[in-house]
């Protein structure tokens, strides 16, 4: 397969420390074209990461033939209106987290998707742990999965975005992310996409969710805490943490099931433990730990969608109808907190056959 061309629709902070030096370092992608709102910015990246040419058009990027797939990297709320043109115009997608805060605009995305025999992948991406697990609970190694704790937090979108002003060598504090009106959602949607991710990915459909959502310490009307409970579809209670309020960061997950445990990350190094107990009719008998062996997964991100652009196929995991049952799930998360009530959900994890 020849190289995949790639047009690049923002120019923001996450495409310039994530996408662009992995892309400019993968031999199976050519940079062609970027597009984004400030000319210093554009002017810095195609100079860093040799890219042809830079456009304040986002629409020149859609109607340039010579590009076959596009990424979106623009603020959460244009990533569905750009991706669908994209779409349309024949070019393979890969769409930054999270899709979407409005349902309707994460159902037109899927029917979009529908459509279309190009690919389209949507992030968040998940390594050989996320797969493995998937693996081995959809097998039974813990016996029936009970219950789970998923949690993804830091400091806030002020710590992220002073490592965006030095990368871009800039001054000023652009922080939509505190906007209401520009971001439209706030720390469920930017950190826990990531939390309510990994609970879809590895243990499957959520079927209803209650929550509580606060804004704790932020200057903004938006939410920086929230913690959702997930009933699963085999009657599991999971938990998807997220918030703006922890700088010491916190990445960590734990699955209990019937036989065992898992959790991440594990123990002397590991990325997972195993944790099974030696008797299961004596509580305090010792429990045996062992590591995980990782042994599923598809590459990093952008190896990925390229796996799948030349394979002709949609991400088994990575994929539109993934990415909207995880907006539904988030949205129920907001309904929830705010009306103090379960929500029920309606759509599912599984694409189609």
């Amino acid at each position: 397969m020849s190289k995949v061309r790639i047009g690049v629709i923002g120019a923001g902070g996450i495409v310039a420390r994530l996408h662009l030096p992995d892309l400019a370092r993968n031999d199976d992608f050519e940079l062609r074209l970027v597009s984004g709102r400030k000319e210093r910015r554009l002017t810095q990246l195609c100079e860093q990461f040799d890219i042809s040419n830079w456009t304040q058009s986002y629409d020149d990027v859609i109607a340039d033939d010579s590009i076959d797939a596009v990424l979106i990297g623009t603020p959460h709320p244009l990533h569905v209106s750009w991706g669908i043109a994209a779409i349309e115009a024949g070019k393979h997608v890969l769409m930054q987290k999270p899709l979407t805060g409005d349902m309707d605009e994460a159902n037109a995305f899927v029917a979009a998707v529908e459509k279309t025999d190009r690919t389209v992948q949507c992030m968040p991406h998940f390594g050989s742990a996320e797969y493995t697990l998937r693996k081995l609970c959809k097998e039974g190694v813990i016996g029936k999965v009970s219950g789970g704790n998923f949690r993804h937090s830091h400091g806030g979108p002020e710590i992220y975005y002073a490592e965006i002003r030095d990368i871009f060598g800039e001054t000023d504090e652009d922080l939509w992310f505190f906007d209401a009106k520009r971001a439209s959602v706030g720390a469920l949607f930017d950190m826990g996409v990531y939390a309510a991710s990994k609970v879809v990915a590895v243990l499957g459909t959520v079927k209803r969710v209650a929550a509580m959502v606060t804004t704790f310490d932020k200057p903004t009307e938006l939410d920086d805490v929230a913690t959702l409970i997930c009933q699963m579809e085999n009657g599991a209670v999971v938990t998807a943490e997220t918030s703006w309020c922890d700088p010491a960061r916190t990445t960590m997950f734990r699955i209990h099931g019937t036989a065992g445990k898992f959790m991440g990350p594990g123990e002397d190094g590991a990325s997972v433990t195993k944790y099974t107990p030696t008797s299961y009719t004596r509580e305090m008998a010792p429990v045996a730990t062992e590591p995980v062996e990782l042994t599923e997964g598809v590459g990093d991100l952008h190896e990925h969608w390229h796996d799948c652009i030349a394979r002709g196929i949609q991400p088994p995991v990575e994929n539109a109808w993934t990415a909207r049952h995880v907006t539904e799930v988030l949205l129920a998360g907001l309904e929830a907190g705010s009306i103090g009530k379960t929500v029920e959900l309606t759509t599912t994890a599984d694409m189609p056959e």
